[in-house]
């Protein structure tokens, strides 16, 4: 190891502030300087993980207390540091939203006093002076149990606009300024409906992730950042394997399905599981001897002919459903198990046909937020009533009537509310919408592996 441990929390004041911006400038910067970074993204957010990957040549892990719960975080946290020189959490919007709005649930800053970690605050300083004391001050005097360890200002106009903002935050007794960062359009990331363009389809170039680091290096105060971030790492508990490859489980995985929390990875494996990857882009079969199939989230929409046009995988894909072939299959894995995807434009394309029924993409957010999942069957995850925590983000929608299907789940939002029906059940293919986090029932994660070590014999 170099060094002693170090942890720190990027947070910003809003979304669209920069953090996500910093925080893979410094993931970079850290790394030219040799230190093993593991990465961490508060929230349910899969792209910016990805993109934290390719930075650090680790898993980035998805910190939620929402649906992990304080006792996943903390494992999850502690488990993923233990080889790394230090840890770098990424923050979710603004530093204290969270699942609702009268508590930190969910928040950044919930993770960030879960795991004590200190906070580097980014504020969009852009026509700012002395308001950005008051800014800093009222964010550390909210929470007073939060550790701060300084502020990013963005958008800074010139060094005497930096000067500025340093003294009226040294006046004030507040964070210091640790770094002040130009407009750059060069360090911008593309983003689309659900967010940043995903790391599998940018290919952003090694070089384009250097520059930032070393752009954001020129303008940060790296080694007071180290410092003020100097922390004990944690003791860990690790998932220990049990009848390993007992079930021979298959994960869609390429550009289009890749939205898959690490840690329900982990929890599978630690299962006994032997995740087997394919690509429905790619592939023009299915792995030998499958128990089952997981098909995760992603862009269908945006690979919709490359995914009709393989029709070989399609067919392998009804085929192992008529033979029995248990399937679970999440958002935009639901989508691709419908007849058809409409897109953006009105093209229709031909998906799997296991349900029939279509998917249509709308030029607005359908549905975004937090839910309680209550199964509505006995199935794969247990008796009915089986309670999972989840999240939904989707722009699209099923064009029948949800109604006439046998639904998965009846699900609330995370302030309960009206109960609704969400998904479609059918003999031995289950999907949704919605992006389960096992660690919120671990025993429904348990109860599916034995499922289909039973059904598949």
């Amino acid at each position: 190891m170099a060094g002693a441990f170090f942890s720190l929390c990027v947070a910003g004041t809003h979304s669209g502030v920069g953090k996500t911006t910093v925080a893979l400038g410094l993931m970079a910067a850290l790394r030219e300087r040799g230190l093993v970074v593991q990465p961490f993204k508060c929230g349910p957010d899969y792209i910016d993980a990805g993109h934290h990957g390719g930075i650090c040549g680790r898993a980035s892990r998805n910190l939620d207390s929402w649906m992990m719960g304080e006792n996943g975080v903390r494992e999850s946290y502690a488990r993923a540091v233990q080889d790394a020189d230090g840890a770098l959490v990424e923050g979710v919007m603004g530093l204290f939203d969270g699942a609702s709005p009268t508590s930190s649930a969910g928040s950044t800053a919930h993770i960030a006093e879960l795991l004590e970690l200190p906070v580097l605050l980014v504020i969009d300083a852009r026509g700012m002076a002395r308001s950005i004391a008051a800014m800093a001050q009222g964010y550390a005097a909210f929470m007073p149990a939060l550790k701060f360890a300084g502020v990013i200002a963005n958008n800074v106009g010139s060094s005497r606009h930096a000067r500025i903002l340093a003294d009226a935050l040294t006046a004030a007794g507040g964070p210091p300024l640790l770094g002040a960062l130009p407009r750059d359009k060069h360090w911008e990331l593309p983003e689309r409906h659900l967010g940043l363009i995903a790391a599998p389809e940018r290919n952003v170039r090694k070089e384009w992730f250097r520059d930032l680091g070393h752009g954001l290096a020129d303008h940060l105060d790296i080694d007071g950042l180290l410092q003020a971030s100097r922390s004990l790492r944690p003791a860990a508990r690790p998932l220990q394997a049990k009848d390993r490859g007992r079930v021979r489980l298959g994960i869609a995985r390429d550009a289009a399905f890749h939205f898959y929390y690490e840690d329900n990875l982990d929890l599978l494996r630690g299962l006994g599981a032997e995740l087997v990857e394919f690509s429905p882009l790619a592939d023009a079969a299915l792995p030998e001897k499958l128990d089952g199939l997981y098909l995760g989230g992603g862009f269908p929409e945006m690979f919709a002919r490359q995914l009709q046009d393989n029709t070989a995988m399609r067919h392998a894909i009804a085929a192992f459903a008529r033979q029995g072939g248990n399937i679970f299959a999440e958002c935009g894995g639901f989508m691709y198990l419908c007849r058809s995807l409409t897109d953006a434009v009105g093209k229709e394309w031909r998906m799997c046909g296991l349900f029939e029924t279509a998917t249509r993409m709308h030029s607005r957010r359908v549905r975004l937020g937090y839910v309680r999942a209550a199964t509505v069957a006995d199935g794969p995850f247990g008796p009915a009533n089986t309670m999972l925590r989840g999240h939904e983000f989707h722009w699209s929608s099923l064009v029948e009537d949800k109604r006439k299907w046998n639904p998965v789940f009846e699900v609330r939002d995370a302030e309960g509310g009206n109960p609704r029906a969400a998904g479609i059940r059918q003999g031995n293919i289950w999907a949704s919408y919605i992006h389960l986090h096992f660690a919120s029932n671990p025993q429904a994660c348990r109860s599916w592996l034995s499922h289909l070590g039973e059904t598949q014999g």
